[in-house]
């Protein structure tokens, strides 16, 4: 590095609320440096340090410092709050490395702490406005669980209904998008949660949206184009094929052929597809290769020590794969505006305000195209009726097509039959459209306030938000008319001698307004903060806090609420041992009076092993921390409706009592037994926390164990009362709901992050994930045989039959356990093991096959990697998990009577093909024997996703130069793909809905 006498201004980004400046030297040399707020005005709390060894913070009111700096220093100068830093000495700029501190605040319960100051165990993190630059993303939670152990996407240590709270107000993820969001905390443990409240009991995910920065005024542009492409579609049988297999399925059956071999031959030679039709819903006829998304953003921030401020405005538009008829307009799109302003209106009041306004539209056709790709046979019916096959002189074919109103592409009518008079190609066409608006309002404002002058160390804060959303559908449903072709085929040459018209073309102009919907949500609170030192090692500090949330959705009586009343008590001695506690009173209506108060009480002792004397001169552990908690949290969560603590009678009429001899007969029947000691569910656990970094925190790491037991559930079990308690003539029931059921979780997750320098390769390799398992650990139920017994086994167990293989013969089905309970059985269909010998299949003989993963895999966990060279920046990310099963139970495997038949058929049984058929025989019968849950269809969902890939460049600043830019960045991307999996084909087919894609992305981004 070479020095000069001249001064080199920095300026770091104007959102930084820390900027950290790293100069490496080659020699040994003075530097001097001056620290300047953005206006000018120096800054005497800047901390100095020299290979990572705090050395002093400035103190000279003029912001100046000097110090001498060897060949192999580091120097860092951190700023907190400010984005200017006058330097000399430095002559190349390029070997200047900035660094942001954005994370040094952490989001939990009702306040923000410093990172090195969580203590409740069981909390992440993680920095969107730092991820976003090097990984764009269109949604706020994509992929998290890659970065955050312990978030497997549908839920937190195994727990799905967590509560997800926008600056504060429970709303929708969505509701705030990637680009908007400054950092998401995820709130794991029972310490971490208490404070929310009931309906927080299984988890918190806490996003917070961008503030304005002390510094000039930012202007940031982004702009994305992306497309989608289908991984794959469902594959089915042409018509030829289909055609074959069903007289196979007939034959059976024991019933004649209903196809020709002639037919046959005519529906595959593909001659004529209006008079033999072999319609693909897949094909590029109907659908497009990709589909477009677009997506631009402008935010503008900045501010001053009165007024901060960050707005930004954003479009998006997504269109649709569906490529004929209305359905080429089908679109999404979404336009949002949001602003958040910070005042500071004297010493000792500051407020803030936030608001967010979302308009979201999309149009479509009405019909569901995909769900009829997956049901409707090939040879069904054309789709279309070419007006061009009807000879000049078929005057009465000719007046039908005069007088129809939907003439497509003026060469073909409607087609169907009387079956089919409505179908998706004849809706899309003619049956008009539909529009889905929705509005989405929301408002919240917060008001600080030292009380320093009543109390040393008191501060006050409360919050209000409210948000209010509504939405609704617009249609135009037109009727239509469709035709069925009679053919005949003169001198070599296929002709329509007859149409059949079915319905009528009618189009009246009204605008339909149905699924109209609102939600209305207010949160509030307010809380009392007090800290203080007791002397020079020891510290107390305390909050007391009220909060609560109601929330109105449209078709629901009750509103949902969430009232609670916290108190937290934290104590350190030395800033190495601390104390945390947290008591919780939750207040819940769908309780009896007199059992609506439920308490949350949970305890956290931490340790910051680095601070202790023998780690002091470490050269390996920077900083070390181990925390235990244990808790209760009471929670109404499993409980779904009110007054489930009443008894409950109806009233019904023409039953079999009755009055005024005869002219009256009713009835009084009872429904629900009472039980007024219904109580909370408690979520009791136990969880121990180690996190750290190592060699001079290169490397980062954290983890958990955790134990927790939800205790009480609410069930209504007959089987816990005897049998007339509940009788179905007369129809009543006197069964009670009771706190009965357990269920256990234990596991612990992991998030370690090594970052490394090589040469001139900046780079970091992180890996997250979960391992878990859960438990029925108590169930009411009674079953003859233990093997059946749910207790004892994990929450999402799959339960079924097990299989052993498939009948060859009559001889071999009358010499096996009878299975006449399960349906009509043949050879080729399944067959089952007895499991208690009793020569009988049926329910009684499922068992536990495996876990299910409906809340997650056992074991899920992700690995990212970046790395930068000079411009240049390089971004990877893999998901994956095993550990859990699926079964193939959607139409495309469970196939029989007149449904439509996948290529899976293919390998069904026969007699030729009894040694290697995968798949039982065909039937036009009910096979209620095969379609139903067992081992034969069960699979493993074992996968590694290839998530996400990007690469940015960032032009140099000579390259801008004195243009309008401040930076400029490109980048492009690719998102979903490739799984690896024995199973890929499987677990990348959706059936009876739009497909699985992978995403790629052109994106460019433009401070001004």
């Amino acid at each position: 590095m070479k020095y000069a006498q001249s001064n080199i201004v920095l300026l770091a980004l104007a959102i930084l609320s820390c900027l950290t400046l790293t100069a490496q030297s080659t020699n040994s040399v003075l530097v001097e440096a001056r620290v300047l707020n953005d206006q000018g005005t120096p800054i005497q709390d800047a901390l100095v340090e020299v290979d990572d060894t705090e050395l002093f913070s400035v103190t000279d009111e003029e912001g100046r410092f000097s110090i001498q700096m060897n060949d192999t220093s580091v120097l860092e100068i951190s700023a907190t709050g400010y984005q200017e830093v006058t330097l000399s000495g430095l002559e190349d700029q390029e070997d200047v490395i900035l660094i942001s501190n954005l994370d040094s605040k952490v989001q939990v319960a009702y306040r923000e702490v410093d990172k090195d100051e969580l203590i409740a165990g069981g909390i992440s993190h993680i920095n969107l406005e730092q991820l976003i630059e090097k990984n764009y993303t269109t949604y706020s939670l994509e992929n998290l669980n890659g970065f955050i152990g312990g978030f497997n996407g549908g839920n937190i240590w195994g727990m799905s209904n967590y509560l997800v709270l926008v600056d504060g107000v429970p709303r929708s993820a969505n509701s705030a998008l990637p680009i908007e969001i400054e950092q998401i905390s995820f709130l794991k443990g029972v310490s971490a949660v208490s404070l929310y409240g009931s309906r927080a009991a299984q988890g918190v995910i806490n996003i917070t949206t961008k503030r304005g920065q002390i510094g000039k005024q930012r202007i940031d542009v982004r702009v994305n184009a992306g497309l989608f492409v289908p991984k794959r579609y469902p594959k089915y049988l042409g018509s030829a094929e289909y055609m074959t297999l069903y007289n196979e399925a007939r034959a059976n059956d024991g019933l004649a052929q209903l196809y020709s071999d002639e037919t046959i031959y005519n529906y595959g030679s593909n001659t004529n597809s209006y008079r033999y039709p072999n319609v693909n819903y897949y094909s590029d006829a109907y659908l497009k290769k990709v589909n477009q998304r677009y997506d631009a953003t402008l935010q503008i921030s900045g501010g001053n020590e009165s007024a901060k401020y960050y707005t930004d405005i954003g479009f998006l538009r997504i269109g649709d794969f569906v490529n004929f008829g209305q359905a080429r307009q089908n679109k999404t799109e979404r336009f949002n505006v949001r602003g958040n302003v910070d005042l500071k209106i004297n010493d000792w009041i500051k407020a803030s305000l936030g608001a967010n306004a979302i308009y979201y539209s999309g149009r479509g056709v009405n019909a569901n195209y995909w769900e009829s790709a997956a049901t409707v046979r090939p040879n069904r019916f054309a789709p279309l009726i070419p007006v061009d096959r009807i000879p000049a002189d078929n005057q009465a074919a000719q007046l039908l097509v005069d007088n129809s109103s939907n003439l497509i592409d003026g060469r073909f009518l409607l087609g169907g039959t009387q079956l089919d008079q409505t179908n998706a190609f004849a809706s899309i066409y003619a049956g008009g459209y539909n529009t889905y608006t929705s509005r989405e309002f929301q408002f919240n404002t917060a008001i600080d306030a030292d009380l320093n002058r009543a109390l040393k160390g008191l501060t006050f804060r409360t919050m209000f938000g409210v948000d209010y959303a509504t939405s609704y559908n617009q249609s135009y449903n037109n009727q239509y008319a469709v035709y069925q072709a009679s053919w005949n085929t003169m001198n070599g040459v296929d002709e329509i001698g007859g149409l059949t018209k079915y319905g009528q073309d009618a189009t009246d102009g009204i605008q339909n307004i149905n699924n109209s919907a609102y939600q209305q949500t207010i949160a509030f609170s307010s809380q009392l903060n007090y800290s203080a030192d007791i002397d020079q090692n020891q510290h107390f500090s305390a909050m007391l806090v009220a909060g609560g949330w109601q929330q109105t959705q449209s078709g629901a009586y009750h509103r949902i609420s969430n009232v609670n009343l916290g108190l937290q008590l934290a104590y350190d001695y030395k800033n190495k041992y601390y104390l945390l506690f947290n008591e919780a009173a939750i207040h819940s209506a769908r309780l009896a009076k007199g059992n609506r108060t439920g308490y949350s009480p949970t305890a956290t002792l931490a340790w910051k092993i680095d601070k202790e004397p023998f780690l002091e001169n470490s050269t390996l552990i920077d900083d070390l921390q181990l925390s235990v908690t244990a808790g209760i949290v009471s929670t109404d969560l499993g409980i779904n409706d009110y007054y489930l603590y009443e008894n409950v009678y109806t009233q019904t009429d023409g039953a079999w009592y009755s009055w005024r001899d005869g002219a009256l007969t009713r009835t009084t029947d009872s429904r629900q037994g009472g039980n007024k000691g219904l109580t909370f569910a408690k979520r009791k656990e136990f969880n121990v926390e180690l996190k750290g970094s190592l060699f001079e925190k290169s490397f980062d790491f954290q983890t958990a164990f955790f134990r927790n037991r939800m205790k009480g559930n609410i069930i209504q079990a007959s089987i816990l009362y005897p049998n007339y308690f509940q009788n179905f003539y007369p129809n009543s029931s006197f069964i009670p709901y009771i706190n009965y059921e357990n269920d256990d979780r234990v596991g612990f997750d992991f998030d370690f992050t090594y970052h490394h320098r090589s040469g001139s390769v900046n780079w970091s390799l992180g890996v997250a994930g979960i391992y878990y398992d859960t438990q029925a650990s108590k169930r009411a139920e009674m079953f003859e045989d233990a093997y059946q017994y749910r207790e004892g086994l994990p929450l999402d167990g799959l339960w079924g039959l097990r299989s052993d293989g498939l009948f060859d013969n009559e001889e071999e089905i009358a010499n096996a356990p009878s299975q006449d309970a399960l349906g009509n059985v043949a050879p080729g269909d399944i067959k089952y093991i007895d499991q208690n010998n009793d020569g009988v299949i049926n329910a009684q003989d499922e068992v536990y096959l495996g876990k299910a993963g409906w809340n997650g895999a056992p074991l899920s966990a992700g690995i990212h990697l970046s790395a930068t060279w000079k411009n240049l920046t390089l971004f990877a990310l893999a998901t994956g998990q095993t550990g859990a099963y699926a079964m193939k139970n959607s139409s495309y495997f469970w196939i029989d009577g007149e449904d439509k038949y996948s290529i899976i058929t293919r390998d069904r049984w026969t007699p030729e093909t009894a040694d290697t058929a995968t798949f039982p025989r065909l039937t036009t019968q009910n096979s209620a024997n095969n379609y139903r849950s067992s081992d034969y269809w069960i699979y493993k969902t074992d996968r590694i996703d290839l998530a996400k890939i990007q690469l940015s460049y960032e032009l140099p600043q000579n390259v801008l130069g004195d243009s309008l830019f401040k930076n400029l960045n490109i980048y492009i991307s690719g998102a979903n793909l490739l799984t690896i999996s024995p199973e890929r084909e499987l677990l990348e087919l959706n059936i009876g809905g739009a497909p699985q894609t992978r995403f790629y992305n052109l994106g460019l981004k433009a401070l001004f």
